[in-house]
């Protein structure tokens, strides 16, 4: 079995694991709607919340790479939609830098691309402030999900057997 790749769970556990989940992205929604109106952004934090549950201990799912993915690609899109105009073309130079960063920075977490679309195509110019505040509190719901999850699965799994 390949390092990476979690051990099965009881159909019991499996499900108190997803509940970690269900309950961010329904708060996720919750602030979303309520705030910002950015749909696509929510699209991408629940990308990222359904990642940390199916392997909280996988590389891209930490709380490293889960922040400092989201936070530049929400920083790069920002920054392309203030330099370019809200549009393809920001969208396309977003995208295209978040991966060239997340790479560099071995930082990779594949929602964070989204993430940098949601920034490039924002819909109220006037809410850009908030939105990215928004995006930094869901980046926190998401960490809180990694540690939790990792603790569910650490009391889920059987004690190692000593030699």
């Amino acid at each position: 079995m390949d390092k990476r790749t979690r051990a099965p769970l009881s159909l019991r556990q499996e499900l108190g694991l997803a509940l970690l989940p269900t309950v961010v992205v329904l708060l996720m929604l919750g602030y979303v709607e309520a705030f910002s109106r950015q749909r696509l952004l929510f699209a991408s934090l629940a990308s990222s919340a359904f990642l940390i549950y199916l392997d909280p201990e996988h590389p891209a799912n930490s709380v490293r790479t889960v922040a400092l993915a989201q936070t530049c690609a929400a920083l790069l899109g920002f920054g392309a939609d203030w330099l370019l105009g809200a549009g393809y073309l920001a969208a396309g130079v977003a995208m295209v830098l978040t991966i060239i960063v997340i790479i560099t920075l071995d930082a990779m977490h594949p929602p964070a691309v989204s993430t940098s679309l949601t920034f490039a195509f924002r819909a109220n110019p006037a809410s850009s402030l908030s939105l990215f505040g928004l995006s930094l509190l869901l980046i926190i719901l998401l960490v809180a999900l990694q540690q939790a999850s990792l603790w569910v699965l650490r009391r889920c799994r059987p004690p190692a057997a000593s030699l």
